[in-house]
């Protein structure tokens, strides 16, 4: 897996409010369920110090390997480093933080630089590369079977609903018409696919790539990103001390919608549907909801970061 040069590392997003809000001091805990470039995991491991821990996780083996070359170049000991999916993350700590609990909990749901970066991988529509978008290599195939075997209809819902494509419709028909001809295997066959199918006016928009909603969706079909969202989140508040804090950093917005439900539930006391008078769902809020509206990247990190500018970041406090 070949990097370009200087990508080792990527430039967090929001790094500066993330640590605002997480605050972390000598000897504190805390997670990275998403290690990406490790940017997040070597400013929490500085802060924390040698009395503090940092425990990261990425199924992805490339982002593994990087994170083991930056933290021995900075002489940063204090780090655990799994490859595993976040969605095991109760498993996880109980296995490699002997069930400690965290003063925080930082979740950063995009693609890191690196991942694009890397030329033999299909996350990117920008190079010509096999076709592949899966974080764990065991699944390497996975995306071309989506789109060579997939009915239209079941090609429609994913685009549709992971990509929210005005599009979807004739995108799909086209999938299927090239792949008659012969297997996708390409991410330039698939941009080519894309191109044929919708108008000028979109293939020419400059604000954004039109294959950029049909990769998204296809990543996310092949990882199966929202459903392991779901269950990281749904275990994060019972590893978090009383008064640790939860982190989540979404670039889209079926994942900021899940998040933002996640929060608001769990800030309640009661799940009980409005016209009930007696409470019997026995539900207990585990958070207070510290963003009201999602925070986002301000205009000087823009400069220097732009894929900062669709993150939207959500904080709540465990109670």
């Amino acid at each position: 897996m070949a990097l370009a040069p200087n990508m080792s590392i990527h430039i967090p997003v929001m790094l500066n409010e993330v640590l605002a809000e997480l605050e972390p001091r000598a000897g504190q805990k805390f997670l990275d369920c998403t290690l990406g470039g490790a940017g997040y995991t070597s400013a929490l491991a500085k802060a924390v110090g040698n009395s503090g821990l940092v425990v990261a996780i990425d199924l992805d083996t490339l982002a593994i390997e990087n994170a083991e070359q930056e933290l021995k170049k900075q002489k940063l000991h204090n780090v655990v480093l799994v490859q595993d999916n976040f969605k095991n993350l109760t498993n996880i700590v109980e296995t490699h933080a002997d069930q400690t609990l965290f003063d925080g909990i930082v979740m950063d749901l995009g693609l890191s630089s690196a991942q694009l970066a890397d030329l033999g991988r299909g996350f990117s529509f920008q190079v010509d590369a096999p076709l592949s978008m899966a974080f764990d290599q065991d699944k390497k195939n996975k995306t071309q079977d989506i789109v060579n075997l997939a009915s239209e209809q079941e090609l429609i819902r994913i685009i549709r609903d992971y990509g929210e494509e005005h599009f979807a419709g004739r995108i799909a028909r086209a999938i299927v018409t090239k792949r008659k001809v012969a297997r996708l295997s390409r991410t330039a066959e698939l941009v080519d696919a894309i191109a044929s199918a919708v108008t000028p006016a979109y293939r020419h928009d400059k604000r954004l790539h039109f294959a950029t909603r049909t990769f998204q969706a296809l990543r996310i079909a092949t990882n199966d990103e929202l459903s392991a969202l779901k269950l990281a989140l749904e275990q994060a508040p019972t590893l978090l001390k009383v008064g640790g804090k939860l982190v989540v950093i979404s670039f889209h917005s079926l994942e900021d919608r899940i998040v933002k439900q996640f929060l608001v539930r769990e800030a309640k006391d009661c799940l009980c549907p409005p016209q009930s008078f007696v409470c019997d769902c026995h539900h207990q809020a585990s958070l207070k909801i510290i963003t009201k509206k999602p925070l986002i990247a301000g205009p000087d990190e823009l400069i220097i970061n732009p894929r900062a500018r669709s993150a939207k970041m959500r904080v709540a406090q465990k109670i």
